[in-house]
This record gives structure tokens, sequence and C-alpha cells, in this order.
């Protein structure tokens, strides 16, 4: 198994791919400094191997290194932020309780 995660911008998404063949994509939308992250799937045949979490985290160093933050529409990139919260500066505090997600400490 050769996992590798790659960008598609002209198809608007990030893939998870085992050699050629996409096992996952993570749709995303960029739009004025700001990632739109709406679904994320993975093919039921590979789960639980750790493929959403090796896209999902992929996703967000790409957020990260572009200067964007995230808006987690997708419930699984939610629970990766939760379960990450150093990752959590990603989502603008004023867009985390929209998202359930925890307020910046002070």
């Amino acid at each position: 198994m050769e996992i590798t995660v790659v960008d598609v911008p002209e198809r608007g998404r990030f893939e998870i791919r085992d050699g050629e063949r996409v096992v996952g994509l993570a749709s995303y939308h960029v739009d004025q400094g700001v990632m739109t992250l709406p679904h994320t799937e993975i093919d039921p045949t590979m789960g639980g191997r750790g493929l959403g979490t090796q896209l999902v985290a992929t996703v967000l160093t790409a957020a990260r290194e572009r200067g964007l933050h995230v808006l987690p529409y997708c419930s699984f990139i939610r629970k990766y932020l939760v379960d990450h919260p150093e990752q959590l500066d990603l989502v603008a505090d004023a867009d985390r309780p929209t998202f359930g997600l925890a307020p910046a400490h002070s």
C-alpha cells in the first residue's frame, strides 16, 4: 500500500490515493483567506486504517502553510480538531461557536 495525499485544485479537493487509486477525498473551497471544508469521505473498503486522519492532517497542514483559516462543516474534520486542539487556531475564534468548538483561552 503506497498512500499519498495530493491537492487537486481543479476539482476542489484533496485526494488520498493508494498507488493510482483514489480511496478518499476532502472537498474544499477557498475564498478571501478562508478554506471551507464541507465533506470528507473514505472508501468503506479502506476504513479503519487511519486514512481519514492522514487526509485531514494533510489538508489542515496545507491550510496553515497557505495562511488560511478553516470552516470545518464536515463532522469528521470537527472531530479531528477536538482530538487535536493544537490545530484549533486554524478556526477563527469568532467562528468556533458555529461549529461547537471551544473558544481560545485568553
